[in-house]
């Protein structure tokens, strides 16, 4: 069966970024069609954030338990595997899509499933399930919004070793005796932490000198003494040469570029993500297949009146929020430009401009302790040319953090325009601290002044007086 309609929009890819630029287009009255080859809710609903921090979750309760007067007996026994398990797997709905589906339909726009592919300028091409075809052209845009996918290096013995990615890493239905994670990065910490505190024997292998490289320093350092101190067996300078998995059954061998090998009855491949783009038709409308989409501001691809890559694909900020985000921004500007009203695309407070992605991108990373950052590091603003000053201080002498846990181990750091006297970064370790991160982020995003924020007065007794020592801090440099 073939079918041709004719939409406002095409989106595809239904993840919180598609789903995102279709209800905010069909709030605006125009027509929207949403594309989806897997589940609709994308990475982050059951591979991704939602499954992980689920995961995350009781291992950095009890690990705070056990630094807390009254609670640390208790905090001693194992976790319940099948119960955090099942709570994972409640969270990742089962990695059934009903439930996004059901909202979804509450927006007005159509669901085709099936791949999606570009047929030319403004057509979208589906080949559904059920041997269905459907032609779909839009008369205003095509948002792609087909997000990332984990990559593997080319290893000898990789292909058939049935290595973990990400998605392995948060759906496995049983705890490996002994997990090897190759890589550092914020995906390699998170699921160490989460499946050291489950009962495996991990061995994290960073070919690197630090974990969290794209994070201050001192950051990568406290985790990496956190989860040493939990049992993980960490190893930097280290490379993974090959694989070794005989009929892709029982242990798995990593030979190391030393020549040592090490045995794991599971491995993780945590070493970066591609743009899911190889396969949506990108060489009809001239771009390369498999390639991340320049966009400027508006998230239209670079050349294009009505092309719009939206989230992951365009490689600005590979998070969810961000790419939330970018939904509202696009998805404003396909609005603005159907109704003809002129954006001013140079206006960085705008709502039509994704400002946030070059300034002010917040991340926070779910170890024990936590981590959370947001505008540039000190690093970055020095690259950047800017005229900066990096002011630091121990959480651990906060009042409040002292009072959260017993032992409190933290650190904060911001990084001060010596010449607009404004924050340009902001970043945090210590427990907890993932909820000091937006005031960070509104300090930088709204350009406060400096001497207009000593005037916000934190709580005592807070984690948060820490932003009083720090602007003390920086007062007395």
């Amino acid at each position: 069966m073939t079918e041709a309609v004719e939409y406002d929009v095409v989106v595809l890819g239904a993840g919180p970024t598609g789903e995102n630029v279709a209800d905010r287009v069909r709030a605006a009255g125009l027509s929207a069609a949403v594309v989806e080859s897997e589940l609709v809710g994308g990475e982050c609903s059951y591979w991704a954030c939602m499954p992980s921090k689920a995961l995350l979750r009781p291992a950095i309760a009890r690990a705070d338990a056990r630094r807390t007067p009254g609670l640390r007996a208790a905090a001693e026994a194992p976790l319940d595997t099948d119960a955090v398990l099942a709570h994972r797997d409640e969270y990742a709905s089962h990695w059934k899509d009903d439930g996004q589906v059901a909202w979804l339909d509450t927006t007005g726009a159509r669901l085709y499933r099936g791949q999606g592919r570009l047929h030319g300028p403004r057509t979208v091409v589906v080949d559904g399930p059920e041997s269905e075809h459907h032609v779909l052209t839009a008369r205003h845009a095509v948002a792609v919004c087909t997000g990332s996918r984990a990559v593997l290096p080319e290893l000898p013995g990789l292909a058939g070793a049935r290595a973990w990615t990400s998605r392995e890493a948060t759906s496995a239905k049983a705890v490996p005796g002994r997990l090897a994670v190759v890589g550092g990065g914020v995906v390699g910490v998170e699921m160490a932490t989460a499946w050291q505190a489950l009962g495996s024997r991990v061995t994290l292998l960073v070919r690197g000198d630090g974990l969290l490289p794209r994070m201050e320093p001192f950051v990568g350092e406290i985790v990496a003494e956190s989860l040493a101190e939990a049992g993980a067996d960490i190893r930097f300078d280290t490379s993974v040469t090959a694989v070794e998995r005989p009929a892709g059954a029982g242990p798995v061998t990593l030979v190391l570029d030393s020549g040592e090998r090490v045995e794991a009855d599971e491995v993780l491949f945590a070493t970066g993500r591609a743009p899911r783009t190889e396969d949506i038709g990108l060489s009809t409308v001239g771009l390369e297949p498999g390639s991340w989409l320049s966009v400027d501001d508006t998230c239209r691809v670079e050349g294009s009146d009505w092309l719009y890559g939206v989230g992951d694909v365009n490689h600005r900020a590979l998070l969810t929020h961000q790419g939330k985000y970018q939904a509202r921004i696009a998805a404003a500007a396909i609005v603005a430009r159907a109704q003809g009203v002129p954006l001013l695309e140079t206006d960085r407070w705008g709502a039509h401009s994704a400002t946030a992605d070059h300034a002010a991108v917040p991340q926070v990373v779910f170890t024990d302790p936590e981590a959370a950052a947001v505008g540039l590091s000190l690093a970055e603003a020095e690259a950047a040319g800017h005229h900066v000053r990096a002011v630091d201080y121990d959480l651990a002498s906060v009042a409040g953090a002292s009072l959260y846990l017993d032992g409190y181990r933290g650190r904060a750091r911001i990084i001060v325009d010596l010449d607009r006297s404004i924050l340009l970064g902001a970043t945090f370790i210590g427990p907890g601290v993932g909820e000091l991160l937006h005031s960070a982020t509104v300090a930088i995003v709204g350009e406060i002044p400096i001497d207009r924020l000593w005037h916000a007065v934190p709580s005592y007794p807070t984690i948060s007086e820490v932003w009083l020592r720090l602007l003390e801090t920086y007062r007395q440099g």
